[in-house]
């Protein structure tokens, strides 16, 4: 999938492998890739420990089929709706709005107002997929690959507005590559049979995946809100 790709990465400026590992039990790192960004694993442990038990009882169960990965789109994919299965009503999908309020002082009078405007709508419009307290978690399974950009301008807006500290993108791993899915066959037509189209021409090089993501997560495009980024693999997948 990343031949002859410039915009890819393999996480060149990613926490070392070592902090993640000491974070994520083997069983969870051995079924996910996972890549850290500005200490985002220590910081989900250590500062959200609920948060941290709950992701990883998540990861534990989650399961997708290949039936799943067959079936024909639409406004929300199968996938789509069985992560929405597994937050509870506490991770809310949501948006963040926001006015700037402006004030120029005098530089050596500090009580002495020159001027103040307000910015209406400076904030506007951003949506993450689930957010609970201060932590975001947004997913990506088969968009194009600019999606990307929107999610980490999203998490930056929400943590440099002090809403969260850190986000989490759950998307495909590189492990699931063009192999993988010729390997699926045909798309499957809404009445479960086998269609004409070949699965792996809808997961192409420029569509969400995780050597996309790392590629702009090494540029910083998360500004500097911490990111965890975990890719689904293969051992996510049954044979269902």
């Amino acid at each position: 999938m990343a031949d002859d790709l410039e915009d890819v990465s393999g996480g060149k400026v990613a926490d070392p492998s070592n902090v993640v590992a000491a974070v994520f039990a083997e069983d969870l790192t051995s079924k996910f890739e996972i890549f850290s960004y500005r200490n985002a694993a220590s910081i989900l442990k250590v500062g959200f420990p609920e948060h941290f038990r709950e992701l990883e009882a998540l990861l534990r169960r989650f399961k997708i089929s290949k039936t799943m990965i067959r079936s024909p789109g639409g406004s929300k994919s199968e996938i789509a709706k069985y992560v929405d299965t597994l937050f509870g009503e506490e991770w809310a999908e949501t948006r963040i709005s926001a006015d700037l309020h402006v004030k120029l002082l005098h530089a050596k009078k500090s009580d002495r107002i020159l001027s103040h405007y307000t910015r209406v709508g400076y904030l506007d419009g951003h949506r993450i997929d689930f957010v609970k307290g201060k932590v975001a978690v947004d997913l990506e399974w088969n968009s194009k690959d600019q999606t990307y950009d929107r999610d980490l301008y999203a998490f930056s807006a929400f943590y440099e507005a002090g809403a969260i500290d850190l986000g989490i993108i759950l998307t495909r791993g590189s492990s699931l590559d063009g192999r993988f899915f010729r390997s699926l066959g045909k798309v499957l037509r809404k009445d479960g049979t086998e269609g004409d189209e070949d699965v792996y021409r809808k997961y192409g090089a420029s569509t969400t995946w995780m050597g996309k993501l790392l590629y702009r997560l090494d540029a910083g495009r998360n500004g500097g809100c911490p990111v965890l980024a975990i890719g689904i693999t293969p051992g996510c997948i049954t044979d269902e």
